[in-house]
């Protein structure tokens, strides 16, 4: 048998290529884990910029009309600011009065529930129950004493807590103000970095994402302020304890809290009413269930008709999606930067007309059958609509 000689032998060196894909591949892990380490550092500085973005957004509209009147930028600027100080001040102490005075008139009573779950305890299961034991937690020197003791030990970490809050709204609230009073001056400064179609783009990113967020905001306040005056009304009318700050916290926490606002609107007034009398506490459940209904089919659409166009199950998505990226910051920005992102979609994609047989299938599985939200809709702009 023949040897094959060393010139003979067929190569086997490894292919260059493999040493740079090799190290192209492990500088991408490298990247990518330095990315993620980043991101878990900065992720309190990256959801305050987000927070200060969307605020901005939603303030410049208003901002932007007081400058064409001839007001200067930095002034209605801080116009806006001291109203949203007032508003959010206004809110606060009319929900702390309610939960100040249920707090105090729930402690006050509390023995008297004590003596009553007591005598039912005994006169339904014969079981008796020592009650001064219970009666000690809400009397001087018994358990609640105990407990303000071991909180006032803690106050050091609850200060630097609260210090740590004023700290991080003082800051959203700084970058928001030069957000919107140098915003012209901000975005020429990026845009002079790049070329005039990038310019363009991102322009147009921007302008969205302001009529989006400024569009959200107003047709929020719309239905805030119409919930709140028929809340108002229905409240007084059936005689719920504290009508003004249920029917405002009812109509700011339904609006502005994504998806499980309405539960929690309407659960406060609901429990108030129903610790005063369960007669009112249902009378309070009906009106908002009601009046949900008729915001649902007939406010809600004419409202947001033009001015946050977006389908309830992107809305719903976007919701869950930023709740789990950000938390609850998250779900409040989800459903303007999925409108955002929606509107700059359908600007660059192309729509082509429905072919025939799709209209034809669709009229045939339903002759003579109207949705009941359309046919509500419809009659609504009949009714609205001037002749």
């Amino acid at each position: 048998m023949d040897e094959v000689s060393p010139e003979e032998t067929p190569s086997r060196k490894v292919p260059p290529w493999l040493f740079r894909a090799i190290l192209t591949g492990a500088a991408a892990l490298g990247g990518l884990y330095v990315l993620g380490w980043l991101i878990a550092e900065l992720k309190t500085l990256i959801v305050i910029l987000l927070v200060s973005f969307f605020l901005s957004f939603a303030l410049e509209p208003a901002v932007n009309r007081m400058e064409r009147t001839g007001i200067r930028r930095g002034v209605g600027t801080g116009i806006m600011f001291l109203a949203l100080l007032a508003a959010v001040g206004l809110f606060l102490w009319a929900i702390g009065t309610v939960l100040a005075d249920q707090i105090g008139e729930f402690a006050d009573d509390a023995p008297g529930y004590i003596n009553d779950i007591e005598d039912w305890l005994e006169d339904t299961f014969d079981i008796e129950v020592d009650a001064q034991g219970l009666l000690d937690e809400f009397q001087e020197g018994g358990a609640v004493a105990n407990l303000a003791t071991r909180l006032a030990d803690n106050l050091i970490n609850l200060g630097a807590t609260v210090l740590q809050v004023l700290f991080q709204i003082l800051t959203i609230a700084l970058f928001t103000f030069y957000l919107v009073a140098e915003g012209p001056k901000l975005r020429r400064n990026i845009c002079s970095l790049l070329s005039p179609e990038h310019q363009r783009q991102v322009l147009s990113i921007w302008n969205l994402a302001i009529d989006k967020t400024g569009g959200y905001i107003y047709s929020r306040l719309i239905l805030a302020v119409i919930s709140f005056l028929v809340h108002w009304l229905v409240f007084w009318l059936v005689g719920a304890p504290f009508p003004m700050p249920m029917a405002m916290w009812v109509g700011l926490i339904s609006q502005f809290v994504p998806v499980i606002g309405t539960y929690i609107a309407g659960a406060l007034p609901v429990i108030i009413g129903l610790l005063d009398q369960p007669s009112t506490g249902l009378a309070i459940l009906v009106a908002i269930v009601v009046y949900q209904q008729v915001e649902n089919y007939l406010l809600q659409p004419k409202v947001t008709a033009h001015t946050m166009e977006i389908h309830v199950t992107v809305a719903f998505g976007s919701v869950i999606v930023g709740g789990l990226l950000l938390g609850a910051v998250g779900a409040v920005l989800a459903l303007p930067a999925a409108a955002t992102i929606q509107a700059f979609l359908a600007s660059y994609l192309e729509r082509h007309e429905v072919v025939q047989e799709l209209e034809d299938a669709e009229a045939a599985q339903h002759p003579d059958r109207e949705p009941l939200g359309d046919r509500i809709r419809h009659l609504m702009d009949r009714v609205f609509t001037p002749k």
